[in-house]
């Protein structure tokens, strides 16, 4: 073959397997972190407990309001806080910087990265699951938390 040649080259359809298909669309597609939200205040209307272990099913068929229960998909280093606000919900926050317990929320599956929270204790983020909305991302796919938490009685005195 010489410079200049036309060279014909014939392509055959090949038939990709399922799996070779779901790979390159997994590689493709990032799947963005989902919380499930349940408000706080809900609990004592419906006489639900933080440690019922079926609490978020009993929310799921209790016909709440999309502000006391759903989900949000929340971009990869996207605030919870912030995730809320653009699909339109009123979640409470003050300070925005993870100085107060405004935007408190318990986590009951999954877990959330804080940035330099100031206000919590040790004890309270490792053993209540307390984080900070404002200032707090997924770390895992899927994630629940009871937002609101700022009623909590060991809360209180952090609330402005």
């Amino acid at each position: 073959m010489r410079s200049g040649d036309v060279v014909r080259v014939r392509l055959y359809p090949v038939q990709a397997s399922e799996q070779q298909v779901l790979t390159r669309r997994a590689a493709t597609f990032h799947v963005m972190p989902t919380v499930e939200y349940l408000n706080y205040e809900v609990l004592d209307d419906h006489g639900w407990d933080m440690e019922d272990d079926d609490l978020f099913e009993k929310a799921a068929d209790a016909g709440l309001d999309d502000e006391d229960y759903g989900e949000l998909e929340v971009n990869h280093g996207e605030y919870i806080l912030e995730a809320a606000e653009a699909q339109g919900y009123d979640w409470p926050f003050s300070c925005r910087a993870g100085a107060c317990a405004n935007c408190a929320a318990i986590i009951t599956e999954g877990e959330i990265h804080m940035d330099m929270q100031q206000i919590l204790s040790t004890e309270e983020v490792d053993e209540r699951g307390v984080r900070l909305t404002c200032i707090g991302s997924p770390e895992t796919e899927e994630v629940q938390i009871v937002y609101n938490a700022k009623h909590l009685d060991y809360l209180q005195n952090r609330v402005i």
